[in-house]
């Protein structure tokens, strides 16, 4: 489903209703009182967890790891990195103990107007404390601060519930995404 929006006003707090994996231990969610993120760099660095902004250190087999823990198909690596090459922006989480991506997204787009977020995702056994929200926080911001004004990514319905407290939603002029598809060669 194609969702669309911006965010003008710092973000509601996740209220998450589902089940998740337990958090690693000694991991406790804490909402900061003055922070404009649900999960502060500092709260995130004390927690092991490393904010990068650059695709420069990233471990392309350990992210395609990841997507396939999630259920995208396995990439070729060689591919991923000219996706990435191509990427206007986009942000990861590194566990510091396993030196491990466990969170990503990214942005394409024309830099003035408009961008697609692609390529969210959480490792399985760090979902549910909030790291999807905060690397689709980080990655917003840096969007709007750019004057981008026309934020899309296309999502699963089973997710949808995740990015409406971001400020997505269906497209509110009721535009819906086409797919250009092939049929395989036999």
């Amino acid at each position: 489903m194609l969702l669309r929006g911006t965010i003008s006003a710092p973000l509601p707090s996740l209220r998450r209703l589902t089940t998740v994996a337990a958090p690693p231990p000694n991991f406790t969610v804490s909402r900061p009182t003055s922070s404009k993120y649900s999960i502060s760099d500092q709260d995130l660095d004390s927690r092991g967890f490393l904010l990068h902004r650059t695709a420069a250190d990233l471990n392309l087999d350990h992210l395609n790891k990841v997507f396939v823990a999630v259920g995208f198909p396995k990439r070729d690596p060689a591919k991923i990195r000219i996706a990435l090459d191509h990427t206007d922006a986009l942000l990861w989480l590194e566990y510091a103990k396993t030196n491990r991506p466990v969170a990503f997204a990214r942005a394409t787009g024309d830099g003035v107007f408009n961008a697609i977020i692609w390529d969210v995702v959480v490792d399985p056994s760090f979902q549910g404390i909030g790291l999807g929200r905060a690397v689709m926080e980080r990655l917003v911001e840096e969007l709007v601060e750019k004057g981008i004004g026309n934020i899309a990514l296309y999502s699963e319905q089973r997710v949808l519930g995740f990015y409406r407290p971001l400020g997505f939603v269906a497209d509110p002029d009721g535009i819906r995404g086409m797919v250009y598809s092939r049929k395989p060669k036999k």
